[in-house]
């Protein structure tokens, strides 16, 4: 038989000038559009009274004007309650709400992920089960909870359901059983460290990714939330209930609605455009192998 002739050569995998080009517009069309939704919110917020009605209507106002953010800040001046009670309480509510989730979750999950001891599979097991359940189904459980321990019309109310969130639990758990190496964590139990120690000084730099994400979902969710059902007092209401009170006044007060939008997703934005580069480098650095 006769034998065939083959070359050894490497293959290596490369993409064209052109292959390039080709990804790099079609991001930008993807990123273009996605955009999009929040130029519109800008626009609506800059539009007259008679301009938000136009008909066919305009994507960009036509006649530019700061009329509505004027009334929006007219009609919050009118509120018997100060106005700067409702922002302090979203304030409190997102940056107590945020970092108190990201303590518990994170140290629940190194507890979880790297700590063997009795019960822990079946604790993990449960909390997989609570990720079926919606909020709405736990909430007659919830008010009794909160009720027993005279939460009911506080602050707390808001905010330590929002520790209690076992999504951010599940994902810290998933992310440290991947990215810390329990070689790493022996070196440090036979140097003579302490467990908190561990998990603040070690664990926590190389799960960096995990928790910038879930500061910014857990922060943009309570800045977001609207007046809770455990809450009846007025001083304890948050910037978002009070924005829907405002513009709850029909066809004249639809400009002062589009400015109150604007305003209520600048600071998500804003967080998320400060934290994504810090999560884009720890994601790059993340799938590095020593």
């Amino acid at each position: 038989m006769a034998k065939l002739r083959t070359r050894k050569h490497k293959v290596v995998l490369s993409r064209s000038a052109g292959g390039d080009a080709g990804i790099t517009v079609l991001l930008v069309i993807l990123g273009v559009f996605m955009f999009l939704p929040m130029v519109y919110a800008v626009s609506q917020s800059l539009k007259p009274l008679d301009e938000l009605w136009m008909y066919p209507p305009r994507f960009f106002a036509k006649n530019p004007t700061w009329t509505n953010f004027r009334d929006l800040f007219m009609l919050m001046n009118t509120s018997w309650v100060p106005f700067s009670r409702y922002i302090f309480n979203t304030i409190l509510i997102s940056v107590g709400g945020t970092f108190g989730h990201l303590f518990l979750a994170s140290l629940c999950a190194y507890a979880l992920a790297k700590i063997k001891f009795p019960g822990g599979q079946v604790m993990f097991k449960t909390v997989q089960t609570s990720l079926m359940f919606h909020s709405t189904i736990t909430a007659v459980c919830s008010f009794m909870i909160m009720s027993a321990f005279h939460m009911i019309d506080t602050l707390w109310a808001v905010i330590v359901p929002a520790w209690a969130s076992t999504l951010g639990l599940y994902l810290m758990k998933q992310f440290m059983d991947t990215n810390v190496h329990d070689t790493v964590l022996e070196s440090a139990r036979l140097d003579g460290a302490r467990e908190i120690h561990i998990w603040w000084t070690i664990a926590m730099p190389m799960v960096k990714p995990a928790w910038l994400t879930l500061i910014i979902y857990s922060f943009q969710g309570l800045w977001n939330s609207g007046s809770s059902i455990y809450i009846y007092s007025e001083q304890w209401k948050s910037f978002n209930y009070a924005i829907g009170q405002i513009t709850a006044g029909g066809i004249r007060r639809a400009g002062a609605s589009a400015a109150a939008m604007v305003l209520m997703m600048a600071v998500p934005i804003i967080v998320f455009v400060v934290s994504q580069s810090n999560i884009i480098e720890t994601m790059g650095s993340s799938g590095m192998k020593d």
